[in-house]
């Protein structure tokens, strides 16, 4: 699957930006990646919150094997529900609290990084 795929895929929900990662591409709307898509198919971002609906739809974390043979899952982001693979209302109600979640994120890595650029700016005056 390409970039341009992957966008089509998406334009019912919003005009996102693919940038590669993991072997796949992560999907993000302004700063936020609120999915990532690969071969395998697409994963949408979550939150605790959303976790029950997304097991419920019969949805599974992502995981991958490690260099070492070691599978690791990540929470962070879910299998997107078989129905919103061809369903446009589906895909945007699954779609809408996965970047909801995904600008939570980027808000708190933002407030993070100002942080502590301003206790490293007040390390460099004392």
């Amino acid at each position: 699957m390409d970039a341009e795929a992957i966008e089509d895929f998406f334009a019912p929900f919003a005009r996102v930006v693919c940038k590669r990662m993991f072997g796949g591409y992560g999907v993000y709307i302004g700063t936020a990646c609120f999915a990532i898509a690969g071969n395998d198919g697409f994963w949408i971002k979550a939150d605790a919150a959303m976790e029950p609906g997304l097991e419920a739809a019969g949805c599974k974390p992502f995981s991958m094997v490690t260099a070492e043979g070691v599978t690791k899952s990540m929470r962070a982001f879910w299998t997107l529900p078989d129905a919103a693979l061809d369903d446009a209302d589906e895909l945007i109600r699954w779609c809408r609290p996965a970047l909801a979640a995904a600008q939570r994120t980027a808000a708190e890595k933002a407030d993070k990084l100002r942080r502590m650029r301003a206790r490293a700016a007040k390390d460099d005056e004392a």
